[in-house]
This record gives structure tokens, sequence and C-alpha cells, in this order.
């Protein structure tokens, strides 16, 4: 049992559903990711996801590509995140998912890269474009370090993948809401419930709903149904529209959230 897997029961002993946050690694710095990460985490955030920079982030809106651009351009990499993850690790136990492409671990070398996820601390990994009928080494890698591996689940997707995702997937599943990409919406999908009712005829773990999910008000919707919420542009926008006040506007923001989720 990792840390995610831990705060996600414990939260469920209390009644209580998860806050993800989603924070791009190296935005605006390296340096402002280790700060603002034990911060979300006293403000409320339960699991911190750490999206990893990469030149073509097929499934983010223009948030994430911007921002990710943006820590590439500063010499954002793999490497520089372990080390911003161990220095975190000496601040926080919060549990930290490292989210991003299948290139970036591919170059690294999957047994080196799940190596150093362990020795940073990194509890979990999400490969947007890597489906678990492709993922059997990683998979392998990633359980015997005891490093969660979740999958993604769509509107779209057909009971086959949901029977497959929901055996696959470790310590809970990530159910994208839309059929598009990461971003800002005015409004989420209706047929929430209805899809994570179907879901749930296949699985017990938990389930968090990501993708559109902007404000306290949005999450409330949601909660209900779901176990967690998972929030990346929006805490991004705010993040890029405070400058200089980055930390201050990410804590308040946050605040806002978690006060509905508990």
């Amino acid at each position: 049992m990792n840390r995610i897997d831990e705060k996600l029961k414990q939260l469920k002993k209390e009644g209580k559903k998860a806050l993800i946050l989603y924070l791009t690694a190296g935005y605006p710095s390296l340096a402002a990711t280790e700060k603002l990460v034990p911060e979300l985490e006293r403000a409320g955030a339960d699991i911190i996801e750490l999206g990893v920079p990469f030149s073509d982030p097929v499934a983010d809106g223009v948030t994430i590509q911007r921002t990710s651009a943006a820590a590439l351009a500063s010499g954002t990499n793999l490497t520089k995140i372990f080390r911003t993850v161990s220095r975190i690790r000496k601040k926080s136990r919060v549990p930290i998912i490292l989210m991003g492409y299948y290139n970036p671990i591919l170059s690294y070398g999957l047994t080196d890269f799940v190596a150093e996820c362990k020795k940073a601390g990194v509890d979990g990994l999400i490969c947007a474009d890597l489906p678990p009928d492709e993922a059997q080494e990683l998979t392998r890698l990633t359980r015997a370090a005891e490093i969660g591996l979740i999958f993604l689940l769509a509107p779209t997707s057909t009971p086959e993948r949901i029977k497959l995702v929901s055996q696959a997937s470790y310590p809970f599943i990530y159910y994208v809401s839309v059929t598009g990409v990461t971003g800002v919406r005015k409004s989420l999908p209706n047929d929430i419930r209805t899809k994570i009712t179907q879901i749930r005829r296949y699985t017990r773990k938990p389930i968090c709903l990501g993708f559109g999910v902007s404000n306290a008000s949005q999450a409330k919707e949601v909660l209900p149904f779901v176990d967690g919420v998972i929030v990346g542009s929006a805490l991004l926008d705010c993040i890029e529209k405070a400058g200089k006040d980055y930390l201050g506007a990410a804590k308040k923001f946050t605040a806002s959230l978690a006060n509905v989720s508990s």
C-alpha cells in the first residue's frame, strides 16, 4: 500500500472525497513547484499530480500546452523533476503522481525511470497515451516498486475497455469527463452520474474525475458520484494571472475547493 492508497482509504473512512491538484512541473519554475506542493497540501490538497512537460501534449488544452512550453524553455526535464520531488519529500508526505506521456519515459529507459521514481518518492504514474494493453513492462516494473499506475476511462469507453482498465488501474481509475482535451469548462456533461454508475458495475476501486472541473461549484456538482476530483488548468490559470503572488493565489484557490470536498 503506497501513500495514494493510504490517503484514499483514510478519506473514505472519514466520509470525505479526494482533492487532487495538477501542477506543471517547472512552471513558473522548479523552485516554485517545490514551494507550491507543500503549501497546497497545507491548504487542503490531498494528492498532487506533477505534469511532466512534453513538446506534444496531445491530451492537453491551451493552458497546459502553454505552461509545458514555458517549463521546457527553462530547462525542465525528468532528471530535474526527480531532484525537485526528492527535495519536496523532505518537507511533505503528500502523495505525488507524475502525469505525462510515454515518449519521455521510454527515452529515459523504463527500468531507470521507475527506479528514479522510487528513489525520489513518487507514488504513482499516469501516462496519458499508454493504454493498459500496451503497458505490460511498465506495469510489471511499477508493481514491483509499489508505485501506482493509473489508467484513463472516457465517456466513449466500451464495456470491454471499462473492464480492462478497471482491472489494470491502481490505486484508482481516472475518469475523463469530456471527449476532448484538458481545460476550463463553463459546464460539465450531464451524463456523468450514468457513466460512473456504469464503471462501478466492474470495480470497487476509487474513481476520480478530471478534465474540465474548474471551480468549487463544479466540484460540488460531481463529488456525490465520484471519490475525488482532479483540477489542473484552472489552478494553472490562477497561478499565471497572479504573477509574483502566485503562492497566495494558489493557496486561496485550493482552500475554496477543499471546503467542498471535506
